[in-house]
């Protein structure tokens, strides 16, 4: 058998490919259309007792009548045609997680099936690994910050903040509500020099103005009516050592900002109530979706405050203009959701497509919410009926202002489409020409016009 890629031609033998499919640790059943076994590997053994010579050929349902199993997925996948997913039983006692795929012919009928089965207690033990892993003191804090991006622009803020990271520079994140700046903050956090310290966050707007400063910087014994006899630790005191991060910092009441400025000028501050001057070591990152500057002209903001929390400035872009991070994000928040739920939900191409041309204006958390609520109220699949009107409405609105002005607008637009999918698989004019039953001189032609940002040299 042989394998061609874009990058060469590589050879493969029937047996390394049968091989390679035997030493899987999951089980790999394969199908017809009449429900009969084309192919298992050799898990099917530590499964259910059964060489794969004991299996090929027969009959699902003749295993499945023997008691091999239970219950049966196949039915469902053959009477659905959608891919399938179920908790299954072994006669010898294995628990399994089964996912049955269909492949369908041009006339919608199933040609295969592709069966896969992991032992559950496989996925516990790989778990109970992760949670050990996770539970070790260890100093890779870089590796365990992790941003989910496939944008360019936020790669190039990512290599941005490992170079202001290791100093104590306070640092102001700017952007739209829901774009992840407590995620940035967080992220520069984890890849310092404080990282063994503690982050604490707080957001200014959701704490009432007469509370927020005893927040911060606590409170002595009978400060107020209603104080603790105790007394409170602040927030600043208790991130000593490592970064207070303060979002929607243009929440912030004036007073508490001179007391603020004082944190970060002086390393110091008294607490409400008290006389006594506490000293503390913390880096101080804000986050706002404000024009602090105007603030600052309008007499709302501290104008020293502002010039002391931006020293570096990074601006998060809306998800609108990171498109390439829409499914990548999906998918990490359907996985999210489904270890959450204890779910194994799946998200159909057409509910993909509608959700990338959706301008969420709600960003990174409008769509984390969505994903949240999809998982919990679809069925296996997640499908466009499943999708809030308000995403269907606004897609409908941007597919129609889309739309090609002319017929010769159109045919373009197809046309470049058409020559850059054949170009980026094909590579050659040749090979192009004949994906597209056109001659080698008009697909170079072509290439030229809709391609050249893809022709290297």
């Amino acid at each position: 058998m042989k394998i061609t890629t874009h990058t060469g031609n590589v050879e493969m033998t029937v047996q390394t490919l049968l091989k390679i499919l035997d030493h899987s640790s999951d089980e790999i059943f394969v199908l017809d259309g009449e429900k009969r076994i084309l192919y298992v590997n050799q898990v099917c053994e530590k499964h259910y007792g059964l060489k794969p010579t004991d299996v090929i050929g027969k009959f699902n349902v003749e295993l499945f009548e023997k008691g091999y199993w239970k219950p049966s997925i196949v039915p469902e996948v053959y009477r659905r045609k959608e891919p399938c997913y179920m908790r299954q039983v072994t006669n010898i006692g294995a628990e399994l997680m089964t996912s049955a795929v269909p492949i369908l012919n041009d006339k919608k009928e199933i040609e295969l099936v592709v069966i896969t089965s992991t032992q559950v207690q496989t996925i516990k033990m790989m778990r109970a690994k992760e949670e050990k892993d996770e539970s070790k003191s260890t100093h890779e804090s870089e590796s365990e910050a992790r941003i989910v991006t496939n944008s360019g622009k936020i790669k190039g803020i990512l290599e941005f903040c490992k170079k202001v990271a290791p100093t104590d520079s306070n640092i102001l994140i700017l952007g739209e509500s829901g774009t992840g700046k407590s995620v940035l903050a967080e992220y520069i956090h984890k890849i310092s020099n404080r990282n063994k310290g503690p982050f604490l966050a707080i957001n200014c707007a959701a704490i009432p103005e007469e509370l927020l400063e005893s927040e911060l910087f606590g409170y002595s014994k009978g400060a107020f009516t209603g104080a603790s006899t105790l007394g409170k630790q602040g927030l600043i005191e208790a991130a000593n050592g490592g970064t207070i991060f303060l979002d929607e910092i243009g929440e912030m009441p004036l007073t508490v900002q001179a007391k603020l400025l004082q944190v970060i000028q002086e390393k110091q501050f008294i607490p409400v109530g008290s006389n006594k001057i506490k000293k503390v070591d913390i880096r101080v990152m804000a986050a706002t979706n404000k024009n602090l500057a105007v603030m600052v002209k309008d007499k709302e903001f501290r104008e020293d405050l502002f010039y002391r929390l931006n020293v570096i400035d990074i601006y998060l872009p809306p998800l609108s203009e990171r498109k390439e991070d829409i499914i990548p994000l999906i998918y990490n928040f359907l996985n999210k959701f489904n270890q959450k739920y204890n779910e194994n939900k799946v998200i159909s191409q057409e509910c993909l497509n509608v959700l990338l041309h959706y301008s969420w204006p709600g960003n990174i958390r409008q769509l984390e919410n969505l994903m949240e609520r999809l998982v919990i109220v679809s069925d296996s699949i997640i499908q466009l009926s499943d999708l809030p009107d308000i995403i269907h409405d606004n897609v409908g609105q941007v597919t129609q202002l889309a739309l090609p002005t002319s017929l010769d607008k159109a045919l373009d637009e197809t046309k470049r489409i058409f020559v850059r999918r054949s170009y980026q698989t094909h590579k050659s004019s040749r090979k192009v020409a004949n994906d597209l039953g056109i001659s080698q001189t008009k697909a170079s032609s072509l290439i030229r016009k809709y391609c050249s940002d893809l022709v290297s040299g």
